[in-house]
């Protein structure tokens, strides 16, 4: 283990600096709706505001504890049953918006589906570790590692949410082709994958609506197609400076979801071009400082648990984004850190905790070594999947 040095303060910044940011913007666009609703224009903010001060302790706790205590067998597979079976109980609750995928308490709910990003990262992690030398198995490595991420993606699609579902599957993706998985392993994984998709969008009607709306979302401008059509009308009437902050005309009964879902709609109203680039940039921010922490980080499971904790949160962010400007087709996915509710806040405050965590030790002065890190891992993918095929060889001029 490296020694143990200060966290990354710039990836510490950008999360407060979006969580920060996203307790003021949800403010903004539900206080309206809070007063009619509830009687009091801050009945959202200060429940967020709720959610983010137990979220940033969560943060800051996980930041203390070392992260080699996730690679322990029984924390893994401990963590592996207990999203499973909160996956399993949601269908016990009644549905909200037509989809069971909260655990409903007295006064708080938890999505267990959030909660499944960060447990597969870690499950990953650990077991890619533990196959170290053998990335290139499609029967020892890939198959357990896709088992678990579809068996996870199942239980969340059936809820329905394909959307984190789909994040699911990036996660896989990015963290066992970089463990040195072969590239025809995951071109085997993605055939029934990308059909089971596409029967998921073909053979149910809501999901066909929304493929429509996305393929031309003026032809029915207040049916299938009115949520994206408000958030276009919201995003264009920002401009480049935006009407003002708390000015935004869409947020007032016309934009559903404005606090949650459609949000960023709202920052790209009231704060224009301006304001949703200083996002992004945000965002971009993280994912550099987040990659950064994984190429420095002092072993095998702490670079990838890094790698998809960052993917986990990036890609959704960019997901949200593309659905509020209508460059993919309508899914209920949150902005992390900005869209209100504590089910996607806590879990991803949690994970920076870890990234902050394995910032910690560094391996890598830095500058150029980290491209020589970079360098090396890509290399030493390589030699693992051509070991990989001549093994393979090996044994088809053996046994043929």
């Amino acid at each position: 283990m490296a020694r143990k040095l200060y966290p990354d303060k710039w990836l510490f910044l950008s999360t407060v600096g979006l969580a920060l940011f996203g307790l003021v913007m949800v403010y903004s666009a539900s206080a309206i709706t809070a007063q009619k609703e509830n009687g009091t224009q801050f009945y959202y903010v200060a429940k967020q505001g709720m959610w983010t001060g137990i979220g940033l302790l969560v943060m800051f706790i996980a930041m203390q504890l070392d992260y080699t205590w996730l690679r322990n067998r029984r924390v893994v597979y401990g963590l592996l049953v207990i999203t499973a079976l909160m996956l399993l109980a949601v269908f016990g609750f009644s549905p909200i918006n037509g989809a069971r995928r909260w655990i409903k308490l007295s006064r708080f709910s938890i999505q267990p589906s959030e909660i499944a990003k960060l447990t597969l990262t870690i499950f990953l992690a650990y077991f890619l570790e533990q196959r170290a030398g053998e990335e290139g198995s499609l029967l020892q490595t890939f198959l357990p590692c896709a088992f678990v991420t579809g068996f996870l993606a199942l239980l969340v699609v059936a809820e329905p949410d394909l959307g984190t579902a789909l994040m699911l599957a990036v996660v896989f993706v990015v963290v066992i082709f970089t463990a040195g998985a072969r590239l025809w392993h995951l071109g085997l994984a993605a055939a029934p994958a990308l059909l089971g998709v596409a029967g998921l969008l073909v053979f149910v009607p809501w999901r066909i609506r929304r493929m429509t709306a996305f393929v031309d979302p003026w032809a029915d401008p207040q049916g299938t197609s009115y949520q994206v059509v408000q958030s276009l009308i919201a995003i264009g009437s920002g401009g480049v400076h935006g009407l003002g902050f708390a000015q935004g005309k869409q947020k007032l009964f016309f934009l559903p979801f404005a606090h949650s879902d459609f949000i960023f709609a709202v920052i790209g109203e009231e704060l224009g071009l301006a304001g949703a680039l200083g996002v992004v940039l945000l965002f971009g921010l993280f994912l550099w400082r987040g990659i950064r922490t994984a190429l420095r980080a002092p072993d095998r499971f702490g670079m990838l648990l890094s790698l998809g904790l960052v993917t986990g949160i990036v890609a959704q962010a960019m997901f949200n984004i593309s659905v509020v400007l209508a460059l993919v087709p309508t899914k209920g996915i949150p902005l992390p850190f900005i869209s209100y509710g504590g089910s996607s806040l806590v879990p991803t405050l949690a994970a920076v905790g870890i990234l902050l965590n394995i910032s910690q030790y560094a391996s890598v002065p830095g500058g150029s070594g980290n491209l020589e890190r970079l360098r090396s891992l890509v290399a030493g993918a390589k030699q693992q999947r051509e070991r990989g095929q001549l093994a393979g060889d090996a044994r088809a001029t053996r046994f043929g």
